[in-house]
């Protein structure tokens, strides 16, 4: 398939694809004329690497599920590069939650300061 059905069974730009393709992500093949070329596992790999985007990952730590998929496995998680990915994304995530934590005490202190008797809920703006 070209890049333009590609693109459009994937959701995604051709221009995102040439990104995918520049960063090794995605491999196009070349016919005749010259227009890349690609085939329905490709589809996967776009649809994997999408996924994990929306969550967070960068396309470096896409490239492990990647590899994964096109290794023949069935999810692009079930390999042991896939999980140290997903292990120190949560890690991270949950770095981040604590320093949120963190910041919103200092904040519900600061309102308890300035207005004394002011009662602040969780998820209360």
């Amino acid at each position: 398939m070209r890049i333009g059905e590609l693109a459009r069974r994937a959701g995604v730009s051709p221009r995102a694809l040439r990104y995918y393709e520049q960063n090794g992500l995605i491999r196009a093949r070349r016919s005749a004329n010259g227009y890349r070329d690609y085939d329905e596992a490709d589809v996967r790999l776009v649809a994997e690497i999408r996924s994990l985007i929306a969550v967070g990952f960068t396309l470096e730590d896409a490239r492990p599920f990647v590899e994964c998929l096109r290794s023949g496995h069935e999810s692009g998680g079930s390999c042991p590069e896939s999980v140290v990915v997903y292990r120190r994304k949560l890690a991270e995530i949950d770095s981040e939650i604590r320093s949120l934590l963190a910041r919103r005490s200092e904040v519900a202190a600061q309102l308890a300061e300035a207005c004394p008797g002011c009662l602040v809920k969780r998820g209360e703006p």
